[in-house]
């Protein structure tokens, strides 16, 4: 039986990508994102937000590093790896994170409308033009 791991996640940047680089010179972009969920609890909408590391590699670090800034929507498409290690203290650790292999970014609007706000500009009815 073949394993799966595999997931989507869609969110916000939550702060600006730190990238470093690996001794053989290959880059890495870490961030965080913040995902929302809405559900209905006793006929009020109720929002649950959870926070995901990610980390990017290679050409894909290097498009994070220009295009991922706090705030912009993005969809990550990857897998989950978990981290672990034994701390000073002795006690076992370990961390959840996902590597991404695919990242769309959401436009950006630079009159700091929103999507829906932009779009709703385009379906305005245009003005009439008076006649001469």
């Amino acid at each position: 039986m073949h394993n799966l791991n595999s997931l989507i996640i869609e969110g916000n940047v939550v702060r600006d990508p730190v990238v470093k680089a690996t001794p053989r010179g290959t880059p890495l972009c870490l961030f965080s994102i913040a995902s929302n969920r809405f559900f209905k609890q006793d006929d009020q909408t109720t929002q649950e937000t959870s926070f995901f590391d990610v980390e990017t590699w290679s050409r894909l670090a290097e498009l994070c590093q220009e295009n991922c800034m706090k705030g912009r929507g993005v969809r990550v498409v990857g897998r989950l790896k978990q981290d672990r290690w034994v701390g000073t203290d002795g006690k076992h650790y370990s961390k959840i994170k996902v590597v991404a292999e695919h990242i769309e970014f959401k436009p950006v609007f630079k009159n700091g409308k929103q999507p829906a706000d932009a779009l709703d500009e385009l379906r305005k009815e245009p003005e009439a033009i008076p006649a001469f």
